[in-house]
């Protein structure tokens, strides 16, 4: 039976998810489950929600729990990597909190902008960390990274180890197929489409319905329904965030965004803008949003951890995560389709090569093979080159040890760029630099 081995396992809701995904597939129901975390207290209440969630099942998977890394990785065969360095508080606050000082608000600050590169600067060490112990003690393991920046996080794990296998992972795909169907009304599984980009930066490249035994195009009715006024409805994944910002790039650019509205908004330079409430207002952008769902997802968790320990029954259903399928098709031999981050390698032949893009996969025993895509229309390859120079430059940053390509991130981030001055930009930097001391490498210092 295989190891799964969950780095990050305090991140309870999401391991319940995940693990449930994969104790329902026959082919990994008696795995051998390894939790790892380094706070013992959120460790051990997953330790618990995993031997309910076997209970609940009645499969045979066993369940240990530990602070060692390096036990829990001995021998795996699948690493699941969900960790958060520095946490919401103190670190995710500070990326909020300084650059509000200098006139930069953001939303949710994990991927792009002056807040992903410092998650960047913070994750990065420890992944390469993690890549040394895998090589190690588990060198034919699989690595399913699920931590942001994904792109960042990817590309530095390529450039310092690329024999770790390993893909990036991410919902945002199959959300964004739940989210445009339920605005059409229409059936999930008579639909096909065709996705790819980078990660949180992909398209819609096709987008159809199954009509009288032929595919109809998606994108008229789309703009139609949009022009009109009868959508997005409200958004059955973020009831708080409104989907007008990804609408309005589909009038833009052509195509239907894969990421949500709250995201996209911080990573170009027309959505937030310093005097222009009217923006902020007509497009519903929740600023600081990722602090606020902090804190309800802590409220949420307490809650439900409650009702766990005074023997409320829990239910078990699939989610849309693609770690489980990854997985049984690896183990079984029978294919599967994934959205995975890889490096590029040509799958995209507009983009540079060493970068990372989101692109179907098909996953076997072979592991993980990307689809060619080829050129992407030049209006959406043009856009996503302006995400990839801040993520080649903090890369480059941390491969290298330049302080001085993080002011370059910083400096040439879209909204960034278009906020603050290249004096301000290197002010703010430096001191959520010093700010962040304790969480990072001593170079940046």
């Amino acid at each position: 039976m295989p190891k799964i081995t969950f780095i990050g396992a305090g991140s309870t809701i999401f391991l319940r998810h995940l693990l449930g995904d994969a104790l329902l597939m026959p082919s990994l129901s008696n795995a051998e489950i390894a939790l790892m975390d380094i706070d013992e207290q959120r460790l051990a209440e997953s330790e618990l929600v995993a031997k309910r969630v076997v209970e609940t099942l009645k499969v045979g998977a066993s369940i240990s729990a530990t602070t060692s890394r390096r036990e829990a990785l001995d021998g795996a065969d699948f690493v699941i990597v969900s960790v958060q360095i520095g946490g919401y508080k103190p670190c995710t606050v500070t990326d909020f909190e300084i650059p509000k000082k200098y006139g930069l608000r953001q939303t949710i600050a994990d991927t792009l902008g002056i807040g992903g590169i410092m998650r960047g600067l913070r994750t990065v060490p420890f992944l390469w960390d993690l890549c040394a112990d895998m090589e190690e003690l588990c060198p034919d393991a699989v690595m399913l990274q699920y931590v942001n920046p994904m792109a960042i996080n990817c590309w530095a794990i390529r450039e310092r180890f690329p024999n770790v296998r390993t893909v990036g992972l991410c919902h945002s795909v199959p959300n964004t197929l739940f989210e445009l169907t339920h605005d059409l009304a229409i059936p999930m599984e008579d639909v096909r489409y065709r996705v790819a980009g980078i990660n949180h930066v992909a398209f819609f490249l096709n987008f159809e319905q199954r009509v009288d035994g032929g595919w109809r195009d998606l994108y008229p009715e789309l703009r139609r329904q949009y022009a009109e006024g009868l959508i997005p409805k409200e958004n059955p994944v973020r009831p708080r965030c409104p989907n007008l910002v990804r609408y309005e790039m589909m009038n833009q650019l052509g195509y239907f965004l894969t990421e949500s509205s709250e995201h996209f908004a911080e990573y170009c330079p027309w959505f937030i803008k310093d005097g222009r409430e009217d923006l902020i207002e007509s497009y519903g952008i929740p600023l600081d949003e990722y602090p606020t769902r902090c804190e309800e997802q802590i409220a949420e968790w307490q809650d439900h951890f409650a009702r766990l320990k005074g023997g409320e029954a829990m239910e078990i259903e699939s989610s849309n995560e693609y770690a489980a399928v990854i997985m049984n098709a690896m183990v079984t031999g029978d294919p599967a389709t994934i959205y995975g981050n890889v490096t590029n390698d040509g799958a995209i032949s507009n983009l540079p090569d060493d970068c990372i893009v989101e692109v179907p996969c098909m996953v076997d025993s072979n592991g993980i093979q990307p689809t060619g895509i080829g050129a992407l229309p030049p209006q959406l390859a043009a856009m996503m080159k302006t995400n990839i120079n801040v993520q080649e430059l903090t890369v480059a940053a941390l491969t290298e040890e330049n302080r001085e390509h993080i002011i370059h991130a910083a400096m040439f981030d879209p909204h960034t760029a278009a906020e603050l001055d290249v004096r301000q930009i290197r002010a703010m930097t430096e001191e959520m630099l010093v700010a962040h001391r304790d969480w990072l490498p001593g170079w940046t210092q």
